[in-house]
């Protein structure tokens, strides 16, 4: 008794091959560069345009903790430090003219992050929730009180093109109010 082959078997037996064909191929293809980039390690394997492998011998080979990288921590640290100012800083020119409580205080909700007894910063979650059909810049001022209603800090933060219909966060963080039972509350929100 013989065994009749479904049609649809017999075109996959067919096209696996010629998948795996195409895949090796375009891997090849994509791996076939001798140049590097910032954010390739000079530990990787390449294929340069002969198909010959490069790789650098093992007394100029380095672990990555030994080499520095391009792009260190410590600048990435200062580039994100450095952008939360320039949106402060635009929060706060935003703020200044702003009567009330702002336009956008429905928008925006703050919670108290968990603390630890040896932090030097009290810090808060802030929630903005763009409910317009554009993006938005969103200003917030936080206010750091205590259990008496006292306000220890006022902490300003800025949200750049806040999508809209969707919630973002930002973190808003005190130094004054550090080792402080506090509750942060927002002051001011302002859309715009």
């Amino acid at each position: 008794m013989s065994v009749k082959a479904h049609p649809l078997s017999r075109r996959a037996r067919v096209m696996v091959p010629a998948v795996a064909a195409a895949l090796l191929v375009a891997t090849t293809a994509a791996c076939d560069s001798d140049t590097t980039s910032e954010g390739t390690s000079s530990s990787v394997r390449t294929l340069t345009p002969d198909h010959s492998e490069h790789e650098e011998s093992p007394s100029e080979e380095q672990s990555p903790d030994a080499q520095q990288s391009p792009r260190t921590q410590q600048s990435f640290a200062a580039s994100v430090s450095a952008e939360t100012e320039r949106l402060r800083q635009e929060a706060v020119k935003r703020l200044d003219g702003v009567e009330g409580r702002g336009n956008a205080v429905a928008d925006v909700s703050v919670s108290g992050l968990p603390v630890a007894a040896s932090e030097e910063v009290r810090s808060a979650r802030v929630r903005v929730t763009n409910p317009t059909d554009e993006p938005a810049f969103y200003a917030v001022k936080v206010e750091f009180v205590d259990a008496e209603g006292k306000v220890l800090d006022t902490v300003v933060v800025g949200v750049e093109d806040a999508p809209p219909d969707r919630t973002v966060d930002a973190q808003a963080d005190s130094r004054k109010a550090a080792g402080v039972k506090t509750f942060p509350r927002v002051a001011q929100a302002e859309r715009g």
